[in-house]
């Protein structure tokens, strides 16, 4: 099965430095931070919250060392603590901020769900992202291949695609090309690089 097009780039833009690598790299591929009103470290998903922020590179690693090392305090130059299980917590609200962005698509008639409507999306080169379900039959997900010039997702697990697209669950989703369908593929590489990857797909075993 073809997964070309899976690309890892980063949009372009204002570029920031990672506090746990020392990199700067555009704000597309890192996590923003701020400090709350009660000195405490809040993950700024959307980066629109006020206040002096700073930056971690959306990679499981390079957050836990900022969470262990205490990083935050000195980059915020201020006293603040560090919610338990920070890293846990923020890859939750990236693969939420993905779902809803998926949801936002179907709703709007850019996206389906199931076999028979992806592969005929597929067939007709109107799907412009293929995503998968990492727990869903390999079997079936390799009888679809990415699109031409397009893009896959492939770290989603059944449950989150099925809240995408108001089911129990989901195993094969597909985004036609639009707005919306850039910022998903965003979104999603910030995920993968926090979802850390045991099984080769970006997913956490047992998460």
């Amino acid at each position: 099965m073809s997964r070309g097009g899976a690309s890892k780039d980063r949009q372009d833009g204002p570029e920031r430095k990672c506090i746990a690598t020392g990199e700067t790299q555009p704000k597309g591929g890192l996590i923003r931070f701020v400090a709350g009103p009660d000195g405490m470290v809040v993950p700024d998903i959307l980066g629109k919250l006020p206040g002096h922020g700073v930056y971690v590179a959306a990679d499981r690693a390079a957050l836990q060392r900022a969470e262990d090392k205490n990083l935050f305090a000195r980059a915020l130059k201020q006293p603040v603590k560090t919610p338990p299980d920070l890293v846990n917590t923020v890859e939750r609200m990236l693969a939420r901020r993905v779902v809803d962005l998926i949801s936002l698509a179907r709703k709007s008639g850019a996206a389906v769900s199931g076999y028979e409507k992806v592969k005929a999306w597929l067939d007709r080169e109107d799907a412009k992202i293929l995503i998968q379900a990492v727990d869903g039959s390999g079997r079936g997900k390799s009888k679809l291949s990415t699109p031409h010039f397009g893009s896959y997702i492939g770290w989603l697990t059944t449950d989150e695609l099925g809240m995408a697209f108001g089911r129990e669950t989901v195993v094969h989703a597909a985004l036609a090309s639009g707005g919306l369908s850039k910022r998903v593929v965003e979104e999603a590489q910030r995920l993968r690089g926090v979802r850390e990857s045991n099984d080769g797909n970006g997913h956490r075993e047992g998460n």
